[in-house]
């Protein structure tokens, strides 16, 4: 039962204002409860806040403020609560920044009542306009989801009139509904796709873990193509039959569409989505049913996890290895490893699905940690793909071209079947660099220490550090010659050139992200593709996350060496994950697919185990050089990153932090920097990096926490620490 505090009682307020700790208020009239949601004042503000526990205490109580109101929303469970101050305490986080996650959505002071919402109706306008059809289109792009009467405006680039204006003609819809309703429930005795062997197998594992209601994480491994999908939605399934919530998280937004429509063919309704794609007005009702149990499956990104769940008994991490499940911004998380915890809170199971998972979790369910299940073959009548590589050394490739004669033929071939084939290129834009001829000079950022891209489709330079941009110029900025600045390097934009040039009967569709201006306008043509409307498919790393193309029958690597540089530890486990991956996209069909890798080094230990599918070879080998390194997964890292408008006073205190580092000392951990971070300048910012690095079981964090205590931060100074760093730029 939880604790309730009386009128004028003393209780502790933890805000996501950014104060480091909790705040005395009194309790209102009527007094409120651990975990309500509150709002309180707060100078000449009055900020929304969670009832934490009793007050500290020390502070006058005459001088204390009141508590304004509770908020009609279901309090923060104790789970909850707990997991925010563990998540806390494992990043280095102050706890009101998580809790500033976990209440990032609009209106959560408002009362429920009705909301007037304008959604697409089934007439058409006698007159249509410009304006009115970026309406149309907006509403059409969101797949009947409602929008406030601002929100929609905005989103369609029009006056609120435009809007009302399509109202007459049924075109667009004004209703008022209530403001948060649940979702329409899932049917889980629905049966789903015929599971045999080792599927079959997998699921009722999956649904026995459940069964005992008991914590439990389970690594999920099984070839692309090899039916995860379909094995941990038995799961879901089970989880709904208990009466419980389930949480599925995906890497990308552009993933979900297909998704949901999978879950839709398999439950009888679709499920509520979490992304930044989707609109405040559904933000705030996921949110409030989440709490209230009116969302019985939620589909969304990292963020997801930070939903204040009823009764969470299941989540599911797809993708598991994944880079892009690590915030990088603001609160630095992995949500694979924060989904565990949240799972150890409150007794879920947690699945980590992936064709080539991250050498972390494959530690962990090799030493017993996790339970693992494996799934050898492909679902149906599919077969993995053969993998070749085409030697570059012995292809013949005119200068300023890509494509090898091999991989030509080979599309050739596939056109001539009305098969598709996909060129896979790293690298977004049309060249990583632009090069004077006449000087020498190459064209950086302004505001990072980057060299601009050249999107040509954009007829822009573009830093992907920063974003900034500006026109390609027709003068050098060095030294002024016209006429003399050339792209050096592929990127997708200057592949699909090559492409057209080459094939030109062939309609060629260019996959990156930077080439749509929303999620819906990259799911519409993720949909197209799968529909066979291109023959030719140009893309970066999107395309290898669970896309399903049945016409695909060949993928052709460009530079399969490109992520073979540099000094990132875990360099060949992501070539080795993203080559995998890429490559399981040719013949999911009835056909095999066949994958070919343009390589400098086909003798590469990486290039190798590729080839030859020696996927647990691989693991172990990499394992047991990382063991002997006592990096993770068998030791641990903490990056620190010190930026500063000047570089000097971030190296001064990285050197003073090096200097006295006894708190890491005792723990057996070291120091290595400061060093300038590989992009040294980003958004006008110099950045110092410091590593540090332990034995795996110390007591990292505390020993962190005693050793920058000390620190007193100017204002224009800035450190944050990275607990387990995924990348080190």
């Amino acid at each position: 039962m939880r604790e309730v505090f009386p009128e004028g009682a003393r209780v502790g307020v933890l805000t996501a204002q950014p104060l480091g700790h909790v705040l005395d208020y009194l309790a209102p009239e009527g007094g409120c409860g651990l975990g309500d949601y509150v709002e309180v004042p707060l100078g000449p503000r009055r900020v929304m806040g969670v009832v934490w526990g009793p007050g500290e205490g020390s502070f006058d109580a005459a001088k204390l403020r009141r508590v304004g109101r509770v908020l009609d929303a279901v309090p923060m469970r104790e789970e909850m609560r707990a997991f925010l101050t563990r998540a806390a305490d494992y990043t280095l986080t102050p706890l009101s920044l998580m809790l500033r996650l976990a209440t990032r959505t609009p209106g959560l002071g408002e009362a429920p009542g009705a909301l007037r919402v304008y959604r697409r109706g089934e007439g058409q306008p006698e007159r249509m306009t410009v304006p009115r059809e970026r309406v149309l289109e907006v509403l059409e792009a969101f797949g009947g989801l409602s929008f406030t009467l601002s929100e929609l405006a905005t989103e369609a680039g029009v006056s609120t009139g435009v809007v009302k204006g399509l109202v007459p003609s049924g075109a667009v819809l004004e209703e008022d509904q209530p403001r948060d309703r649940p979702y329409p429930r899932l049917d889980p005795a629905r049966p789903g796709k015929a599971l045999a062997g080792d599927q079959a197998e997998a699921a009722q594992a999956l649904c026995a873990g459940l069964a005992s209601g008991a914590y439990g994480t389970t690594l999920l491994k099984g070839v692309t193509g090899s039916g995860k999908t379909e094995v941990y939605l038995e799961a879901v399934a089970e989880c709904l039959r208990q009466g419980r919530q389930a949480l599925v998280l995906l890497p990308e937004i552009a993933l979900t569409a297909e998704f949901l429509t999978r879950v839709e063919a398999r439950f009888g309704a679709r499920p509520a989505e979490w992304h930044s794609g989707v609109t405040s007005v559904e933000r705030r009702r996921l949110w409030r049913m989440a709490g209230e149990g009116g969302a019985q499956l939620v589909v969304g990104a990292r963020s997801a996890l930070f939903l204040p769940f009823q009764d969470l008994g299941l989540i599911v991490v797809d993708e598991e290895h994944d880079s892009s499940y690590k915030q990088e911004e603001g609160v630095l998380y992995n949500a694979r490893d924060m989904a565990v915890l949240r799972a150890s809170l409150c007794s879920a199971q947690v699945v980590l699905a992936s064709a080539t998972p991250s050498l972390e979790s494959w530690a962990n369910a090799d030493a017993g940690k996790y339970a693992r299940l494996d799934l050898s073959s492909r679902f149906g009548t599919a077969t993995l793909p053969e993998m070749q590589a085409i030697d570059m050394r012995a292809e013949e490739t005119a200068p300023g071209r890509w494509i090898s004669p091999a991989l030509e033929a080979a599309v050739r071939a596939r056109l001539g079947a009305s098969r598709q084939s996909l060129l896979f290129l790293n690298r977004r834009g049309y060249a990583p660099l632009t090069v004077c001829r006449a000087c020498g000079h190459m064209i950086g950022c302004e505001h990072c220490d980057a060299r601009m891209v050249e999107h040509r489709f954009q007829r822009r330079l573009v830093c992907h550090q920063c974003g900034e941009s500006r026109p390609i110029p027709e003068a050098c900025p060095s030294c002024g010659v016209e006429g003399k600045l050339v792209p050096v390097g592929p990127g997708v934009e200057r592949l699909a050139e090559e492409a057209v040039a080459l094939f030109p009967e062939a309609r060629v569709a260019v996959l990156s992200s930077d080439l749509f201006g929303s999620a819906r306008a990259l799911k519409a043509q993720i949909e197209a593709i799968a529909g066979g409307e291109a023959d030719i498919i140009i893309g970066t790393q999107l395309v290898a996350k669970g896309h399903n193309f049945p016409l695909l029958t060949l993928v052709g690597v460009i530079d399969a060496d490109l992520g073979l540089q540099g000094s990132d530890l875990r360099a060949a486990e992501r070539t080795f994950q993203l080559m995998r991956q890429v490559a399981g996209r040719a013949g999911r069909g009835s056909e095999r697919g066949l994958a070919l890798l343009q390589t400098y080094q086909p003798e590469h230990p990486v290039i190798r185990a590729i080839l030859t599918g020696d996927e647990e070879g691989f693991w172990r080998a990499e394992a047991e050089e990382r063991r002997a390194a006592g990096v993770p997964p068998y030791g641990r890292m903490a990056g620190i990153i010190l930026s500063a408008p000047e570089a000097r006073p971030a190296f001064d205190l990285g050197t003073w932090l090096a200097r006295n580092d006894g708190a890491l000392r005792r723990v057996g951990a070291q120091v290595f920097g400061p060093a300038p971070a590989p992009v040294a300048r980003i958004r006008g910012r110099h950045r110092v990096r410091l590593l540090v690095k332990a034995p795996k079981g110390v007591p990292l964090q505390a020993a962190i926490s005693d050793w920058i205590a000390p620190v007193k931060l100017p204002p224009n100074l800035r450190l944050a620490v990275d607990i387990d760093p995924q990348s080190f730029m």
